[in-house]
């Protein structure tokens, strides 16, 4: 995900994509502990988009 995609969406749009990478952050974690993940860098992946929306929302609701 990219910060110029991010901020081109609206607050609703940032809470449900942080939604749900809130849950898939949920699963890799099991996966991890479970030694069952494939992919080990969408970790980290979804940790960074987990805070570009958060600091875009952030920007949005200051300048609000």
């Amino acid at each position: 995900m990219k910060i110029e995609d991010v901020r081109g969406m609206t607050p609703d749009q940032l809470a449900e994509a942080l939604l749900n990478l809130k849950k898939e952050q949920f699963n890799l974690r099991f996966q991890a502990a479970t030694g069952q993940v494939e992919k080990t860098h969408r970790v980290e992946q979804v940790r960074r988009d987990i805070a570009r929306i958060k600091t875009v929302l952030r920007q949005k609701q200051a300048a609000a």
